[in-house]
């Protein structure tokens, strides 16, 4: 395979260089008039097209350090207008790979690209932070504002792949969080805490490879526009993915297991030092789930975290917390959950959320609700800026088994509801048990609080917890309790414009209402319509 794989390569490569050839051709019989800006040309370096990485001194013996040589590697081919860097099967202990426009990296079957552990003695190893954006200081987390302190990164770049199906493994990478033993965080002048990090690039794409402990991200992709993620096994110790700022997105066919954080974290902060919408997203085909040990979804073991790990689960779909600029037109779609967290949308920073389609997902093993709209206002970023809106969201055909007592939640705030939401086909399988304390519970609004699930404490419903919203449309809509539950199934609080259908509720108090207007209730199995004007 591999030496298929270079046959092409270098049949390109000839191809290239033929054409270049034939083009030269005629201008040798030009007149020495006009045989000026040909000789300019020829001084230009012919195109390299897809090269061996070993050509420049890397040894992939996973001993000596290779980065010095596939930089030198990069750069050449950069020099010459572009090409393939080839990496052949091997392991190639790197500090920072530093890309370049129109340079791919073409990982074989085999090859391996490892973070290498920072020198011991505090010198030379990854590149160092950057200084931070004096316009962002303070508005995000300190990572969502470096990308040079990364294994592989590139800034103002276009035209640039990483493809194929080698691995990358951040062994040597930091978490960013200052944690250490079972959770791998090495620490030190020279670490670096991300596998890939990208800034203000466009026209890219990442396909086929594997990564493995991939730091505290193992993508960050902030402001980069046209950018294409397919077919990506990401098995890591934090984030897998952070979409940020980023406009004109594809994550298709990606399996991410994120035990500690969360898989594919879309995010809109103010790092560039503006707001920056992310918009024009799709996420389709993936898998996505937090309770696998790490390494063991990349060797198709499988093997399961301890059972008293649950409460730490992650591995979800999350929009956000970072919202400065807010997210707009997105669609999620074809994707599995298991053992996860579920999908949230969050905006609190004062960014638009709106028109979202989510659809054909199935669940299981929710440790929270199986969706968590929230609207909110901690507004980290600078002064003066409005709360954001979050409207227009549909969610149909989605499954969801063995759920915990957390329910759905739609949570806005009095001042700024959220907006049209319809929620249609959609099957909520819960474990129920609920007492009648819980039933009672009147949860408070914690409108500056950080967006979580939990942010509430228990709730007084088995299915979907709704408060400040305008427009609610739940249709074919079934709430299944492996328990009996004293919580309403639904539970409703200054909600205006509520349309209910063909709805199957457990046993027991279909809904608690308060402050709800402009309500119709009809074909609720085991309950008379209701119409609230």
């Amino acid at each position: 395979m591999q030496g298929t794989a270079l046959m092409q390569f270098d049949r390109r490569q000839m191809i290239s260089g033929a054409g270049a050839l034939a083009l030269a051709a005629p201008l040798s019989g030009l007149p020495a008039t006009v045989g000026a800006q040909p000789q300019r040309a020829a001084l230009r370096p012919a195109p390299m097209g897809a090269v061996d990485v070993r050509k420049f001194g890397a040894r992939g013996d996973g001993k000596a350090i290779d980065s010095a040589a596939i930089n030198r590697a990069i750069d050449a081919l950069a020099a010459s207008g572009g090409g393939t860097l080839i990496f052949p099967p091997g392991t190639y202990a790197c500090y920072t790979i530093r890309l370049k426009s129109r340079v791919s990296l073409h990982l074989t079957n085999g090859a391996t690209i490892l973070a290498a552990a920072a020198p011991t003695d505090g010198r030379g190893g990854y590149d160092l932070a950057e200084e931070q954006d004096p316009r962002a200081v303070g508005f995000q987390d300190a990572g969502h504002s470096h990308w040079r302190n990364s294994l592989i990164w590139g800034e103002g770049l276009h035209d640039i792949a990483i493809t194929g199906d080698g691995l990358i493994w951040g062994k040597g990478l930091g978490r960013g969080d200052g944690k250490d033993d079972w959770l791998k965080d090495p620490s030190g002048p020279g670490t670096a805490n991300k596998a890939i990090a990208l800034k203000n690039c466009r026209n890219v794409l990442l396909r086929d490879f594997r990564m493995l402990e991939g730091g505290w991200f193992a993508l960050l992709a902030t402001g980069v526009d046209n950018l294409t993620i397919d077919n990506l096994l990401i098995d890591t110790n934090r984030d897998g993915m952070d979409i940020d700022c980023c406009k004109n997105v594809r994550v298709t066919n990606c399996t991410v297991n994120s035990p500690y954080d969360d898989a594919i974290c879309p995010k809109s902060s103010f790092a560039l030092g503006y707001a920056r919408v992310t918009e024009n997203l799709t996420i389709s085909g993936c898998f996505v789930t937090g309770n696998y040990q790490i390494g063991s979804v990349l060797d198709g073991t499988w093997r399961k975290m301890p059972a008293d790990f649950a409460p730490l689960i992650h591995g979800r779909i999350k929009f956000g917390t970072e919202s400065n600029g807010g997210f707009r037109n997105i669609a999620i779609t074809n994707c599995v959950f298991e053992d996860s967290r579920g999908i949230a949308l969050e905006t609190v920073d004062g960014g638009v959320l709106e028109d979202v389609a989510i659809s054909n997902i199935t669940m299981r093993g929710i440790v929270h609700g199986a969706f968590f709209l929230r609207l909110g206002k901690r507004m980290r970023g600078p002064a003066g800026v409005p709360i954001g809106t979050l409207k227009r969201v549909r969610i149909s055909n989605l499954v969801s088994s063995g759920g915990s007592q957390l329910p759905a939640v739609i949570a806005g705030l009095a001042e700024r509801p959220i907006e049209d939401v319809s929620i249609s086909d959609v099957l909520l399988h819960q474990i129920g048990g609920a007492d009648a304390a819980m039933a009672a519970l009147q949860p408070p609004e914690n409108a500056l609080g950080y967006p979580e699930a939990t942010m509430f404490g228990d709730l007084p419903a088995t299915g979907l917890f709704a408060r400040a919203v305008r427009g609610l449309s739940l249709d074919n809509v079934e709430v299944q309790v492996d328990r009996p539950d004293l919580r309403p199934a639904l539970w409703l609080q200054d909600v205006d414009g509520v349309d209910l259908s063909r709805l199957r509720l457990p046993e027991g108090k279909a809904f608690a209402l308060d402050r709800v207007r402009g309500l119709r209730s009809s074909a609720v199995r085991g309950h008379a319509d209701l119409r609230i004007d």
